[in-house]
């Protein structure tokens, strides 16, 4: 008895080290002994304290470095310090990432592809919103869809925005309304990554993802720190965007607790491109502030709780000096909103038995003004401008439970059951405009990692969904009801083969479906001919399907400093009843143009994404992607149907997809000539696109064929070190430098303000400084 004490006594040791890369301290790297629950984080200046009892398997991660592992036997280190070393992860090929299986796995292991944008990035394009950086990956696209209100939408493989899920914390509580602008309200300040995977492969996280899924992070509290940041712009050299934003982090010396704080203010003037006296980029304020915190109970345990809160008002039209009934033009926003979520997760000893339990919401309170006297000014004129107003109401609740299964042969089993609810109320009494829709979701979802072997991987997954949709939509006098219940069940199965140890393939199918409801382009009220241009349901839509099959090679190699990446990926998704939107040519008795929801006769998008990443040392990283694709309507689509008595209008029809071009893309350089000065070269392509124009009253369309446009950004940044806990960075630079930007606006206040593309600014020069304790 005696001596198997004193075995465990000599093996038992606190191990002190300290993590660096090429002499510079890693500050918050996590430590933790594989396998088990046991584990610490690295102090500022790299240093660390781990306990001991037997030869142990430690895993180093820290963000932006490669994973190392190391068996320890904490005898050789009673006396000496463990210092470890780690490389730069300079193409993110060894980031850890949640959206591929809904459990935590390294990158390069899982079997769907995971883009992942970080703080690297966003402070490359120097993006103060999500809509600005989502574009620096291949198959995605952010647009703006809207002159006088900057709507916008992230289209994913060549599809709009309603066929993508967002997810905020891994949570599907980014409602339709919110889809509207939410991607420019959430600050890049807030994040701590931006996960995207493309098509399908992402359906056990809804039925939605049918384009695929954006899942929003935010920052989780990791060591004590804190930063200041400001940036101020300027487009086209003399429209002010001024932003401010402060974040701070306490976590307890045990590491058991820990909060962090956040916050961003905006002020963002309207412009006006071509002198007509209505904006082109609205006016826009933004105060978010928000906290994220978790408490370990014990080693197995974990509580999280996060909260965000976002006031937005913008403004955009014409006369932005008066109130909106007095102008021609005028779209104004005033947005509250409050996000938060709940997550308890707790495990046996052996880690084998993984449980999660969740609960998440968001409320949006929207007051609204769509409308203006349309360049008239006789007393009906005026009476509909003060008629404009509106009130929007948005709740979405989900409650769910997650299981996962650790086996020994390194299978993993994932199970769980969610309720999604979501309500949202949006009312213009004056144009006797009314939603009122309520979607209850019942689902349970299963998943089997399956690893035969060491070179393969089969993720077997579905999903069981239990929707039920009541919607009422009216709109002067025309009223449509939606009554839908049904169960649908999507599959989904994706293969991981490494070829060899450089090059993996990937393949995949996935099912999925979107239900006959409101989304967020139904929510949003566009300007045509001065009157306001809304959107409604047919009677008999229904169900839309999709069947999403992917493949794509990846081949990614390192030698000494040199890293290299290449992925080739082709992509189908084939559209049974997709939805679309048709312009009926009626003219409400307000007025008002009429579209109409209705199904198509069936659509396909095909395409290819590429991707190649060289970083040949830790001053130099080059990234390149980009997309062909193609758009295509099995039958020609009617866009706008002319009236039967018209003799000088005819319908509309098109065979491919609007605002689709066939080749878009990106590219990033960034390179650290000397000591703390860094460059960054960042830009994106887009192609030739058909884009619908509205000229006339009764919503007529003409089809233009737009430009290409490269849009290309420069930074200079400079890193100060005044003391070892106050570090300063300095920041200068132009975006869009070469002012590729849309110049055939349609203008005056019976313009049609859909009627944009491009890039989302003209050349903006900018400067910013941000210091705090931590090098950035």
């Amino acid at each position: 008895m005696t001596s198997g004490l004193n075995n465990i006594s000599a093996q038992n040791a606190v191990i002190n080290g300290k993590v660096t890369s090429e002499g510079k301290a890693i500050p918050f790297a996590s430590i933790y002994i594989f396998g088990s629950s046991t584990g610490t984080s690295t102090e500022e200046d790299g240093s660390f304290s781990i306990n001991l009892t037997e030869t142990s398997e430690l895993t180093i991660q820290a963000i932006g470095y490669k994973t190392r592992k190391l068996n320890v036997d904490p005898q050789d280190y009673r006396n000496k310090a463990l210092n470890i070393e780690l490389q730069e992860d300079a193409l993110g090929l060894d980031q850890v990432v949640i959206s591929a299986t809904r459990n935590r796995i390294n990158r390069k292991d899982a079997p769907v592809i995971v883009n992942v944008l970080n703080s690297k990035l966003f402070n490359a394009t120097q993006s103060v919103s999500v809509a600005e950086t989502l574009n620096f990956q291949p198959g995605v696209r952010v647009e703006t869809n809207c002159q006088n209100c900057g709507f916008t939408q992230v289209r994913l493989n060549g599809l709009d925005g309603s066929y993508t899920q967002v997810l905020i914390n891994s949570r599907s509580v980014f409602s339709a309304l919110n889809s509207v602008y939410g991607l420019e309200q959430i600050p890049t300040s807030i994040l701590d990554r931006v996960e995207v995977v493309r098509s399908g492969g992402s359906a056990l996280f809804g039925s939605n993802a049918i384009a695929g899924t954006v899942n929003i992070i935010t920052k989780e509290p990791v060591l004590n720190t804190w930063n200041i940041s400001g940036n101020m712009s300027l487009i086209d050299g003399k429209t002010p965007d001024r932003t401010l934003n402060f974040a701070g982090s306490v976590v307890a010396e045990d590491l058991n607790s820990g909060v962090t704080i956040y916050g961003m203010n905006r002020d963002r003037a309207a412009y006006d491109a071509n002198g007509d006296g209505f904006t082109e980029i609205t006016e826009l304020t933004n105060n978010t502030l928000g906290a994220k915190a978790f408490l370990k109970p014990n080693s197995t345990s974990k509580i999280s709780l996060d909260l965000t809160a976002l006031k937005e008002y913008r403004r955009g039209g014409d006369q932005l000096e008066l109130a909106p009934h007095l102008t021609d033009i005028t779209e104004e926003l005033d947005h509250n909103t409050l996000i938060g979520g709940l997550t308890y997760d707790f495990s046996n000893k052996e880690m084998s038995n993984n449980y999660s339990v969740y609960v998440s919401g968001q409320h949006t309170d929207r007051k609204s003004f769509y409308g203006g006297l349309g360049g008239g000014r006789t007393r009906q004129d005026s009476i509909a401008a003060q008629n404009a107003y509106g009130n929007t109401s948005d709740i979405a609740l989900l409650g769910g439970f997650q299981f996962t299964r650790n086996f020994k042969n390194e299978d993993v089993l994932t199970t769980g059951a969610e309720y999604n609810y979501s309500n949202t109320e949006d009312n213009i009494a004056g144009y006797k405009r009314f939603i009122d829709q309520k979607v209850k979701s019942y689902s349970a979802f299963g998943q089997y990692e399956w690893k035969p072997v060491e070179y393969f991987t089969a993720l077997l997954g579905a999903r069981l969904d239990h929707v039920d949709i009541l919607g009422d939509y009216k709109v002067e006098g025309v009223e449509r009801v939606s009554e839908i219940e049904q169960t649908v069940l999507s599959p989904r199965i994706t293969l991981l083969y490494d070829i060899t140890e450089t090059l993996q393939f990937r393949g995949g199918y996935a099912r999925g479906f979107r239900a006959p409801q409101a989304f967020n382009e139904d929510l949003h009220i566009s300007s045509v001919g001065g009157e306001p241009q809304f959107v409604i349901l047919s009677n008999d839509l229904e169900t839309e399907y999709s069947n999403a099959y992917t493949a794509s090679f990846n081949y990614s190699k390192s030698i000494n400093k040199l890293q290299t990446d290449f992925l080739l990926e082709g992509f189908y998704t084939d559209l049974e009843n997709p939805f679309t939107t048709v312009s009926t040519g009626a003219s409400l008795p307000n007025g008002s143009i009429l579209k109409e929801v209705r199904n198509g006769s069936g659509a396909y998008v095909t395409g290819t994404n590429f991707e190649i990443g060289v970083s040949p040392s830790s001053s130099l990283t080059f990234q390149l992607g980009g997309t062909f694709q193609q758009s295509i309507y099995k039958e020609d689509q009617v866009l706008y149907e002319a009236a039967a008595e018209s003799e000088t209008e005819k319908d509309v029809i098109i065979s491919e997809f609007v605002r689709n071009p066939d080749f878009y893309g990106y590219f990033n350089i960034n390179t650290k000539p000397f000591e703390g000065f860094a460059v960054d070269f960042t830009g994106t392509y887009t192609g030739e696109m058909t884009v619908p124009r509205v000229i006339n009253s009764n919503g007529f369309l003409q089809l233009n064929q737009s430009p290409s446009f490269v849009d290309v950004n420069l930074k200079l940044s400079q890193h100060l070190d005044l003391t070892e806990n106050f570090h300063v960075n300095l920041s200068t630079g132009v975006q869009n430098a070469f002012n590729s930007y849309q110049n055939d606006f349609d203008t005056g206040p019976t313009r049609d303000s859909d009627y944009i593309y491009g890039p989302s600014r003209p050349r903006t020069f900018f400067f910013g400084i941000k210091f705090g304790n931590l090098h950035d």
